[in-house]
């Protein structure tokens, strides 16, 4: 499809979602539905602000894949639970969260909404692959600033970045991020490499904070060539940066890798346009039914039915 694709990080927007809604909102049988129902308005809202073409709802099928933790073991080892008869690793959510996910699934699936989660793979990885195979204009829906490295105005794609909802992102554009961070989408990756992320375990190079890793790749343009600029006596660096960057040698070989998104994931064969009708109709009615999903799907399910009309 060569319309505006519209890439859902569907975890991102369904914490935030969880935490926005107050669980006061639930089902008959008192179970809270807070992020199902935020979900639903988010999809609702996004769909009739933005009129995607094509919408797919990206999921994490491995949030912590082996082969990124290889390369770096400290890779979201803190967000780990250790179940107590040393089971496998867990991501730690909120006990009311989890029940959630197979209803927000099962929704989307009765919608004809694309649901796509890839073995092995994070949900940014997908997203990532969708965008680098896309023909038209893509919108990135995401709380994580990991994805602004695919920004790229040539391509028309951007990232739609929540602040305090999906009704008034942040527009992350090259300019956008140049104002921000002084790099482009391109670099956004070495940047972020070179600075670390706490959330996300990466120790990053002790000593360069986020401006200071601006500078050195707006002096030495990317990742290759700060590190021959450590090799270069005559190249500028200070004593420190150059002792710094050198002793983060093994890190830097193997962390591009693990945070630069995958462009390859092997993907599923799904249709991807925004559905006009449910695929389902009887299994959204028994949904909305069982889980109390009133208004949010209604709405939803208007704002689909009339999502086409000009396009």
């Amino acid at each position: 499809m060569t319309g505006r694709l519209m890439l859902l990080d569907t975890a991102s927007l369904y914490f935030r979602a969880y935490f926005g809604v107050p669980e006061s909102v639930k089902a008959p049988d008192g179970t809270p539905v807070n992020a199902v129902r935020g979900l639903l308005d988010f999809i609702d809202r996004l769909v009739r602000d933005h009129r995607p073409d094509a919408l797919v709802a990206c999921m994490d099928a491995d949030w912590r894949p082996a082969w990124r933790v290889e390369l770096i073991p400290s890779y979201k080892a803190h967000r780990v639970a250790e179940e107590r008869a040393g089971g496998p690793d867990a991501e730690e959510v909120p006990d009311t969260l989890s029940p959630q996910v197979p209803v927000i699934e099962a929704v989307l699936d009765a919608l004809g909404i694309a649901r796509v989660g890839v073995a092995g793979y994070e949900a940014d990885d997908v997203i990532g692959t969708f965008t680098a195979r896309a023909t038209g204009p893509v919108d990135i829906v995401t709380g994580d600033r990991d994805l602004f490295q695919l920004v790229d105005d040539a391509r028309g794609v951007r990232v739609l970045y929540p602040v305090k909802g999906v009704g008034n992102p942040q527009i992350m554009d090259e300019a956008a991020l140049r104002e921000k961070y002084g790099v482009d989408g391109g670099g956004y990756a070495d940047l972020a490499l070179l600075r670390g992320d706490p959330s996300d375990g990466l120790p990053g190079v002790p000593g360069v904070g986020e401006k200071t890793a601006a500078k050195l790749l707006e002096r030495f343009g990317d990742l290759a060539g700060i590190m021959a600029a450590v090799d270069d006596p005559a190249s500028g660096l200070t004593p420190a940066q150059r002792r710094r960057l050198d002793e983060a040698r093994a890190y830097v070989a193997v962390a591009p890798k693990v945070v630069r998104v995958a462009p390859d994931v092997p993907l599923p064969e799904v249709g991807t346009a925004l559905p006009r009708a449910p695929r389902d109709p009887e299994t959204v009615r028994a949904l909305a039914a069982r889980w109390n999903l009133g208004g949010s799907l209604q709405r939803l399910l208007a704002t689909l039915e009339g999502a086409t009309d000009g396009v």
